[in-house]
Order: C-alpha cells, then structure tokens, then sequence
C-alpha cells in the first residue's frame, strides 16, 4: 500500500515538472505576459504600409523566389476602401524616376497610376538668382521624359490596388503596429541567440518573423529599436508647397527651379495649367508665406522667380569672362537657350502648407533579422528630388537579394545577404546625399567667391554635354 501511495505522489510531482517545463520553454521565446498565449509566425514582417513600404510587399509578393514566404504588411491607418480619385490635385507629390517607373511597372503599379493621372517632365532648368548661369536638362529631341510628377496619394493608391491582385500572397493589417519588439543584438549569427525577431502588436498578438523590414518612415520605432545608430541634420529650413494655376502658355513639360539666396524654388508640372509648388526657406519666412492672402503669395511666387535684385556685379563680370573664353576653347559649343519660366496666376484654395527639412541617415541599414528601407534608413533635402526614389530603389535592391537568398536556401535573416543589402545601397545613396547635402550649403553661401565657383561649375557643366548626359544618367537608376 505504501510503495501504490509513493509511486502516485511521484507521477503528480512528475506531471507539475513536465507543465512547468512546458510554461518555461513558451516564456523563453515570448516577450508576452501572458504564458499561453502562441505566437504567430511570418517568414518577412514589414512594419509601415506608405508608399516605400506597400512597394515592398508587393516586389516580395511578385518575386518568385518568394512565393512560398508568408508576408505580413503593418499598416498603423485604417482601411479607406477604393480610392476615389479627388478632382483638386494634392500638395503632396514625387518626382518619380525611369528606373523607379521600371519598378512600379514590374508588378503592375504603374499602370494603375497613369489610369488615375501622371505628368511627364520633358526638360528642366537650373538657374542662379545672382547671375546668369544655367543648367538645362533634357533627353534628346525631348522624345522621353527625365521624370514623372505624381501625388503621393496616387502613388500609394497605384501601388494598393496592384497589392490587391496577389492579396493571397501578403496579409495586409490595418490599424496594426508593433509596440514592442525583441530584437536580436550583436554581431553574433542571429541563429546562435534567438531565430527570430518578435513583436507584441497593438492587439496584444505576438507575432515572430525571421525578417523585420522598417519602412516606418523618418520617425522610425524599427530603427529606434534595433539602435541604429543615426546621423541628423536640421537644416533650419523650411519646404513651403503649394498647387498653383499658371497662366496660358506653351506646353507645361518643364520642370524650373531657381537658386535664391535663402533656398531654392521649383515648379513641377502636374497638368497643362497646374505646378506643383515647393519653396525652401526660413522657418520665418514659410510661417508668412502661408498667412499672407492669396494674391500676396502669387505675387511673393512669381517676384521669387523673376526679380534681379539678388544679382552680384563682380560674378556677373567674371561669368561673362569665362563665358566668352569658353567658347574660344570649344568652338562647337552652342548658345544656351534660356527658355522663360511661367506666370502665375493663382494658387489652389487650402493648398498651402509647409515642413521641416532634416537630414537623417544610419550608419546601417542591416542588423541581425532587420533591414530598413526609405525614410527609415535615410531622408535627404528635396532639392534634388530624389528622397522617394531612393526609397524605390532599396525596396528593388532587397527584394532581388531576399530572391536569392530564397532560391539558395538561406535564412531570409541572416546577416550575409542583408549586408551586400547595405553595401549596395551605400554605394548609390550615400554620394547622392553628399552631393544634395554639399548642393544645399553651397547655395545658402552668398560669399562672393562661392558665388563666382558655383556659376563657373553650372556653365562647365552646361557646356560639356558628356557631363549633362552622366547626371541625367545618374539620376535614371
């Protein structure tokens, strides 16, 4: 009797130990208080559902590498439905490059943005308010566009409505965030220490996944949680936009910015009557331009593009010398053919309105399991109008190395193929910040002798078609 009562006692005690041991083993792979409650699994989580981030998703959902991969898109908006195209035209929009329209068009974005609306932009031209000089850009003939000008919203909606035609592919979540994370630290193989990041989302779900892409925007919580660390620059400025009217002329394909001593102005085309505004410029001077009555602004806008009052005699003087000297030393060189900039006539009611501009970069964009995209790894000043299409061209650059990785049967996590991620990436955005970051403080710079530099460089630029040709290169991939 006593041997049956002490094996009895033994198989409780038994049991209790295997239901800790069972309690233990879930609390060493969850960050959740609560200890029953599973975790779900994602093979790639992509925090941030704008544009950069739904262009992710859906170059993963089309890459057929990939097919098998589960895909969780976190979109912290709620679900507006179909987009309904609104008659006024946004404040809010992109210069979008070939190769960006190469990507878009690759998994069927692109056509739904020219069904809504798109405008090409078939020249451009740079030019000082302090001299003469210019820059003009354009393919040859004007037969092929050097960009596109699309709303953000377009964009976005473009991209959604392709997302919806491999929905089996990519569990899109609305109103859903993470709001913790565990992320695995170190230089070690993420292998080694933990297989996974995890997430507690705002419905208090926990979901794992072997890759976590930040694409969460400039204010990034991926970045922040993984501790990258982040280099910034508040330019104290301000892009003042705006969608303007412009009077009765030629064909609107140009796109125009000029250089003022306090930040540069530029027109983007959206239709055959309408620009996009943006104007950079003190903090001060944006606070006014956006108080001021509606014909005060179109008078601000068009003395902005058109007064003289900025002109510096000695650079002038010395420009004219080397303009002439220029021409002694290239005999073919042609006149430059400064074309007017428009007028104009109105600005789009409740249109107005302005941002910050700060410069961010990390020094990564990959650490064990996470890799950030767009804004969230960098964020450069508008003047080039290249931000977004730096963006496009990670999410085409990691998607084209996850593919791989896939199709060689490794972990979509680890640290090899997210590093050639990095490096590529590096290579191409890092000169092009430098450039834009190096652009913007020689143009604040009124010192005379910066000055005369600047205008020489422009019409050296302009006068080598070989130079012109390697920038709009450039500014295509």
């Amino acid at each position: 009797m006593a041997l049956r009562l002490t094996a009895k006692v033994f198989e409780k005690r038994f049991c209790r130990f295997c239901q800790a041991a069972k309690k233990f083993n879930r609390a060493a792979y969850s960050t959740t208080t609560d200890p029953t409650q599973d975790a779900e699994y994602s093979d790639i989580v992509i925090s941030g559902g704008g544009m950069v981030g739904a262009a992710m998703a859906c170059a993963l959902a089309n890459n057929k590498f990939l097919k098998d991969k589960k895909i969780v898109l976190l979109e912290s908006q709620r679900d507006t439905g179909d987009f309904v195209l609104p008659e006024k035209y946004s404040n809010r929009t992109c210069a979008l490059s070939p190769a960006t329209i190469r990507l878009l068009d690759s998994f069927g974005a692109w056509k739904e943005i020219e069904a809504m609306r798109c405008h090409p932009v078939l020249r451009m031209q740079v030019w000082e308010s302090c001299s003469d000089a210019l820059i003009t850009f354009s393919n040859p003939d004007m037969t092929e566009s050097l960009a596109h000008i699309v709303e953000n919203d377009v964009i976005l909606a473009g991209i959604m409505k392709a997302l919806k035609a491999v929905k089996n592919r990519v569990d899109v979540r609305y109103e859903s965030k993470a709001v913790s994370y565990k992320i695995p630290e170190g230089h070690d193989p993420p292998e080694q220490k933990q297989p996974f990041v995890e997430m507690i989302l705002n419905d208090n779900k926990v979901l794992r996944t072997r890759l976590l892409i930040g694409a969460d925007g400039m204010n990034s919580e991926v970045r922040k949680a993984a501790k990258f660390h982040t280099i910034r620059r508040d330019y104290g400025q301000s892009a003042v936009v705006a969608t303007l009217v412009l009077a009765d002329g030629p064909a609107n394909n140009t796109a125009w910015q000029r250089f003022l001593p306090k930040g540069p102005i530029a027109f983007l085309p959206l239709s055959d009557k309408l620009s996009s505004l943006v104007w950079t410029t003190t903090p001060e001077d944006a606070k006014h331009l956006l108080q001021i009555p509606r014909e005060s602004f179109v008078d601000a806008v068009n003395d902005a593009l058109w007064n003289d009052r900025d002109k510096n005699a000695f650079a002038g003087q010395v420009f004219d010398f080397y303009k002439n000297l220029l021409r002694t030393v290239l005999p073919g060189e042609s006149n430059t053919i400064r074309q007017l900039p428009p007028t104009v006539m109105d600005v789009q009611e409740g249109s107005r309105a302005a941002f910050p501009l700060t410069l961010i970069h990390a020094s990564h964009y990959v650490k064990p399991r996470v890799a950030l995209v767009g804004d969230a790894g960098h964020r450069l000043h508008p003047l080039a109008g290249q931000g977004v299409n730096l963006g496009f061209g990670d999410v085409q650059c990691l998607s084209d190395i996850l593919g791989r990785a896939a199709y060689n049967g490794s972990d979509l996590g680890s640290l090899p193929h997210l590093l050639q991620y990095e490096t590529e990436r590096q290579r191409h955005n890092v000169p092009v910040m430098v450039a834009i970051d190096g652009l913007q403080r020689l143009y604040c710079n009124q010192f005379t002798p910066f000055v005369v530099l600047r205008n020489l460089g422009l019409h050296t630029v302009q006068s080598l078609p070989f130079l012109k040709n390697a920038i709009i290169n450039q500014a295509s991939v």
